[in-house]
């Protein structure tokens, strides 16, 4: 497709159009059942400075699943990075040895820089409380399952819940949702809200938006209520992590009343913030979300290998 010729790494969301979203999803969907030799002969490569379970290992399989090959580390301490090695020199070594490159880093901007370094694709698998942009084209993937027709135009009322200030997820979720006709209801702790400058973002998009504490009485008429959990790492003072970390419990009887079609997403893990018991609720999507990961990253894996 035309917009996604000039695409050579996957930083942010910002970095794209709303066509080029639409085509990307529309090319996840062809990569569902897909399984042949693609990217034969392409070499993955995995760089985790942080803990991953569902981004690493569905990129490893999404690879695999197109007749690629995988290598990497899911621990900073057993790279040279441990020795005092710049990320700009492991990647300028570790992209002479690979195709295409995903790295998670605790640090914000540490995508972009590798992008910089790289002589091959980079893609972001979380940076720090910045980006986190394959999660938010699986979201959006998830999200256009039962609601199709906000690709089209109508409009989406969407609750963020949880961890607004510090999740990379719900970041990149805002910026991507701009692009279509939307309202948000922001569900959090008063210090945990969504950062002023994102909020200011909304403004000028002329994006709806509403700020609440709780969850009682206001998500019968959403959409999709998209959960975070209260991320530990990211609290500069453990006390304040400890004092909102149980701040939602989501059950059973949260959803006796929402709208038909309604979404329950969660980026997982989860901890506390979702009840077991509504795991078997028609509304819970969240595994089902993880595993649109696959075709999601297959179809990104594809658009950047392709060519090469």
């Amino acid at each position: 497709m035309d917009s996604l010729k000039s695409i050579r790494h996957i930083i942010s969301i910002k970095d794209f159009s709303r066509q080029q979203i639409v085509d990307i999803l529309r090319i996840s969907g062809e990569m569902e059942t897909r399984r042949d030799d693609l990217l034969k002969n392409k070499l993955l490569a995995t760089l985790f400075f942080e803990p991953s379970t569902r981004t690493r290992l569905s990129f490893e399989s999404a690879m695999l699943q197109l007749g690629g090959k995988t290598m990497g580390f899911a621990d900073a301490m057993v790279s040279s990075t441990k020795k005092g090695e710049t990320l700009s020199d492991t990647i300028k070594v570790i992209s002479q040895y690979s195709d295409i490159i995903v790295i998670r880093h605790p640090l914000e901007g540490a995508a972009r820089l590798a992008a910089e370094t790289s002589r091959v694709p980079v893609i972001n698998g979380g940076d720090g409380s910045n980006q986190h942009p394959t999660q938010t084209f699986l979201d959006l993937f998830t999200i256009s399952k039962s609601h199709p027709e906000f690709l089209e135009g109508k409009e989406i009322h969407v609750a963020l819940l949880g961890d607004l200030r510090y999740g990379r997820t719900v970041h990149s979720l805002i910026h991507a949702l701009a692009f279509f006709k939307v309202k948000f209801l922001l569900i959090s702790p008063p210090s945990l809200k969504l950062q002023e400058s994102y909020l200011e973002f909304l403004r000028r998009s002329n994006i709806s938006f509403r700020e609440v504490n709780h969850v009682e009485g206001n998500v019968d008429d959403v959409d999709v209520l998209y959960a975070t959990r209260i991320q530990e790492e990211r609290f500069p003072d453990p006390v304040e992590y400890m004092r909102v970390r149980r701040a939602y419990r989501l059950q059973k009887h949260h959803f006796d009343h929402v709208k038909q079609g309604f979404q329950l997403l969660h980026p997982l893990p989860r901890i506390t913030e979702i009840d077991d018991e509504v795991d078997d609720l028609a509304v819970a999507q969240y595994f089902r979300q993880a595993g649109n990961g696959i075709p999601v990253r297959k179809a990104l894996l594809a658009l950047l290998l392709q060519d090469q």
